[in-house]
Parts: C-alpha cells; structure tokens; sequence
C-alpha cells in the first residue's frame, strides 16, 4: 500500500509559477535573479501557511540551478536541482531556529559558511522562525549578516517581525507576504480535487477556504479531513456538519424575522442554533458578518468585498434591498455590544436573545394615537393682577380615565401671596408662577398621586412675613445662634462672632468671613437663615456673606527690615539709633 502524503507537502510548489497569490513577490524575485541583483540576506515575513519557506526553498534550488529557463525557473535536472529535491544538497542548508537559538549554533553556522560550496555558485541558509533566536544569538550573527563572503546567501523566515531586532532588520531586504483570498484558495483546491479524482462543490471548498483564514497549508489539511469523512465526494453539508459552521440559511431566516419584528420567530431559531451545539458567541459573531455583507451588498460597487461565492452574492444582494441602512447600523451596533459583553456576562443566553429582541424592535412600528399615554393637564397661562383675585380659569378637557377624573381639576391663576405687615393688616400682592394646582409629571407619565395631592393643596396661600426689626435684635440672635454652635462646629461660630452683622435694604444682612470654606459651607448657612426668619418673623430676610482677605505679614529678610519691623512695636529702639548715629546695616 502506498505511503499517504498529505496535501499540503504533496502539492507544494516547486516553481514560482506555482506559487499561489504571491505573484509581486515572485516576480521581483525572478526579476533579480535574472539581473543578477541578489542581497546578501532575505527576510521573508507574514502569516502562517502563505508561503514564506516554499519561496525561500524555491529561491534557493533557482540561484543555484546549472541551466535555469528563460522564466528564471529550475530544471529540476541538473545535479543541483536533483540533489536538492532528494534533500542531499551540500550546499542549502535549512535551519530551525525555534530548536537551534543558541550562541553555539549560531557559532556552528557561522564556522560553516566559511567553506565554499561544492557544486553550484552560493551557498544558501534557510533559517525559519528566525524570530526564536535569542539576544545574544542575533547579535552574534550580525556580523556575518552584514559583510558574509560573496558566495553565502541567508534566507530568514518568519511570522513575528516585530520580536527581530532592528540591527539585523537594516541589513535584510524585507517581503511581506499577504493572506491569500478566498478565490484563489478555491481555485487551487479544485486543482488538487481534480488531481486527486474527488466531486467537491464549488459552495463546499468556499466554506473551506473561509475557514483557512487565508492560509493555503489550513485549506489543504482540512480538504484531506473532508476527503477521510466523506470519501470522494465533498457536499456543502458536510463541509457544516464537520467543521462544526453556522449554515447560512440561519442568518438570512434570522434577518427576515428580524426585519418583520418576528420575536416569537427570533427566539424559536436561537433556540434551535443553540440545540444543534453552537455557542452563543460564534453566533452573534457570524450574525455581525452576515449584517456586514448586507451592508456591503446595498451598493453594487462595493460587491467586490464579499469574499463568498456569486450565488451567496445574489442572494445578499437581495435580502439588502429590503434592508435600510438605519436598520443595519444599528443592528450592527447592538451585535458588536453583545459580542463585547458576552464573556463577561453570567447569564450569556439571555444576553444574546435580549439583543436578537432589541434587533427586533429597530423596525417595530410606534403605538398608535389610540394608545398613547395620556398628556399631562397644561395650567392655563397666568394674567399679572394687583390687590385682586385672580379669576378662574375654564376645565380642560382631560384623556385621563373616568374613575380619577374629578380628582384632576383645572389650573386656577397662582394664588395671591400675602403679607403680613408689623401693624397686623394684609397686604394682598400678586405674583405670577409662585405656585401651580397641579404637579406637572414627566413627559409621557401619568400620576395619579400627584394629581391628588395637588387637588388637596390648590386651597393653599403662602404667607410672607415682614416684620421690622433692629441691629439689636439683630445682633442678639446673631450671637444666640453662634453660641448653640460653638460645641458641634466652633469654627464657624468663631467666625460669625468675630465681626458684626449689618443690615441694608430689603432685608438683606451683609457680613464678612475671612475663609472660604465658610462661604462653601451651604449647610450651616441655610440654617442661619432659618433661625433668622422664624426668630425675627421676617421671611425676606437674606444673606450676603463677604469675604475678607487676611492681612499677609511680610516676613523679614534683611537686617533693615529686621529693624523696621522691631522699632514699629518699639520706637525706642529708632530714637537709641538716631541718638548713637547707628546703621541697620551691618
């Protein structure tokens, strides 16, 4: 029985030409083994299974080709090609650096490249995973990386640029291989599916190369898993069924449902992904794909996007013309949400079906006139009167419901606003928007206690004293409230005690504080003032609280200022100098 070779080594390239999506890096390649141009070291970079070490193989077996093509292809003939693919070539040598990144293999290497190659022009090393070598190994490899002998040639490969240090990046020309697309994958599995007699469906090696995640080595291992499940026939469903992958039909069913705010449908669906062993999150993140196709699929010119097959494309594009892209922005958002939270949510069901309902509700249609809640009662608007009693105004016609209608009455006028004088007379005053009869609640909310309670209290008239009163009476309250405070708060009873109160015009006592913490202190000062108002029976009294900057005492450096600042508490002291002729200086 013939040994098996899985496809990824069986159907490796052996030329350029061969070479899937690579086709700038090839031709520059080609190009300077044709001209001659070689660099002294390559590093070829990029993602696993796209083919940094096939071209850095295939590079090295060309250079040293006896009878290369016009195209700048092996012969695959000659002693060196054939020595080299029987892999008994003296001269390529390939090295791993994930097993060998020591100083002493390096020191091995750089003992070899002074011997000469045998058959051919160059000596090649291929180092792969050059990113594993060590510190110290890189900066003892620098040196023959910079100026090696005319003969060597240094392959690097690697998927991690950034860990390879900067000194040996300068002294390699750098190619930067890109994922390979999804049509191209296609394209070379159905190559290798007619080399190897199997059916497969075009849909089924799409699903397959969505899943290599633009590495070509992934596509071909998991085309030989499908070969050993299902023989010589690869069907779309077995390609789902096997690589455990959400069908399509799913995300379009689910859509449809979504955009009718099918919630009852929504949650049946997610019910059954869920049964059939999908997790939660490869849903919302395969939904997030789907809603970004449609996105991309409104507009023809950015078609060229999906990388899926035409048929699919077809039907994204049709299932987009019934989608606004309101719709999807949004829905885009709440699933990127979902997908954000859902690690770290406790219940990762309900997460994912109350963003499936909030999707549901975008397109949901707004309740009718017939159902909304029923407005707040607007007060009428209030017409400025004196020493007159406001008239009343007419009901408004409430939507509020029978049984608590006599409890919502209109909105009277604000009441008149009375003060009592020191002589015992009313003076009737009137001032507009002081108080309203009814309460209004928020916008789009009903309250029946605020109703009633309103109805209760529209009898009530705030009461405005105005009684006079004199800076001695004034003053003894002032200090009867600073003593009540000298126990629970001496600081600030200190600071009303250090200066006196006066009264101005309109009630309005003005002192000074000389801190501003005092001034923040809102508590306290509302409590003076109400110990004001109800002691001295006068509702308008206020507070201008002043504050006063605190003399600064210089402070004394020089011995002129020193003497200044002792004759100015003793003047002795400025009558025993002019007497002696004395200087301050010394």
């Amino acid at each position: 029985m013939e040994q098996f070779i899985v496809s990824a080594r069986k159907y490796r390239p052996a030329t350029f030409d061969m070479v899937v999506g690579q086709t700038a890096i090839t031709s520059t390649l080609k190009n300077a083994i044709r001209n001659n141009i070689l660099a002294q070291a390559f590093l070829f970079t990029g993602p696993r299974g796209v083919g940094k070490t096939t071209c850095a193989r295939i590079m090295a077996k060309t250079i040293n080709c006896l009878n290369p093509s016009p195209e700048m292809e092996a012969c695959d003939k000659c002693e060196s090609c054939v020595s080299f693919r029987n892999s008994a070539s003296f001269n390529i040598h390939e090295l791993d650096a994930a097993s060998n990144n020591s100083v002493d293999d390096i020191r091995a290497l750089v003992d070899q490249v002074r011997i000469p190659p045998q058959v051919g022009k160059y000596k090649i090393y291929i180092i792969d995973e050059v990113h594993m070598l060590s510190s110290a190994a890189f900066n003892a490899f620098l040196k023959t990386l910079e100026e090696p002998p005319s003969y060597a040639k240094f392959i690097l490969a690697t998927t991690e640029k950034h860990k390879i240090i900067p000194t040996i990046l300068s002294r390699c020309q750098i190619f930067d291989f890109k994922r390979i697309t999804v049509d191209d994958i296609v394209q070379h599995l159905h190559y290798v599916a007619q080399k190897e007699n199997v059916e497969a469906e075009h849909d089924a090696l799409n699903i397959i190369a969505q899943k290599a995640d633009g590495a070509l080595r992934d596509a071909l291992s998991i085309f030989d898993q499908m070969v050993s499940f299902s023989g010589s026939s690869i069907s779309y469903k077995n390609v789902i069924d096997n690589l455990n992958v959400l069908d399509y039909d799913y995300y379009f069913s689910m859509t449809a449902d979504m955009l009718q705010s099918n919630t009852t449908g929504v949650l049946l669906r997610l019910n059954e992904i869920i049964d059939n062993g999908f997790d939660g999150q490869h849903f919302v993140t395969g939904l997030g794909s789907h809603l970004r196709n449609l996105l991309v699929s409104k507009d023809p010119a950015t078609t060229s996007l999906l990388e899926t097959s035409q048929s699919l494309r077809d039907r994204y594009a049709n299932q987009a013309a019934f989608c606004n892209s309101a719709f999807l922005l949004k829905a885009l958002e709440i699933q990127n949400q979902c997908d954000l939270n859902y690690a770290r949510s406790s219940s990762k069901r309900l997460l994912v079906e109350i963003a499936m309902l909030q999707i549901c509700g975008i397109t949901k249609p707004a309740p009718s006139d017939d159902h909304k809640t029923p407005a707040p009662l607007a007060a009428a608007p209030a017409t400025p009167q004196v020493n007159v009693a406001a008239p009343s105004v007419p009901v408004a016609k409430s939507t509020a419901p029978a049984n608590v209608a006599h409890a919502v009455q209109a909105t009277p006028n604000p009441a008149p606003l009375i003060r009592s004088n020191p002589t015992g007379s009313a003076t009737v005053i009137q001032k507009e928007n002081v108080a309203q009869a009814v309460v209004k609640p928020k916008t789009g909310m009903f309250s029946i206690n605020a109703a009633l309670e309103a109805a209760e209290k529209k009898d009530e008239v705030p009461v405005v004293l105005e009684s006079s009163f004199s800076k001695t009476d004034l003053n003894h309250f002032w200090n009867s409230f600073a003593q009540t405070h000298k126990e629970s708060s001496p600081s600030f009873a200190l600071a009303l005690l250090k200066y006196e109160p006066e009264i101005s015009s309109d009630y309005v006592i003005r002192f000074k504080v000389d801190n501003n913490l005092l001034l923040a202190d809102k508590l306290k000062m509302n409590a003076l003032l109400d110990f004001l108002k109800n002691n001295l029976s006068n509702t308008l009294i206020t507070l201008d609280p002043v504050l006063v900057e605190a003399p600064v005492d210089k402070e004394a450096y020089t011995d002129r200022e020193k003497f200044e600042k002792m004759a100015a508490h003793r003047p002795m002291l400025r009558l025993f100098k002019d007497e002696l002729g004395l200087e301050a200086e010394i």
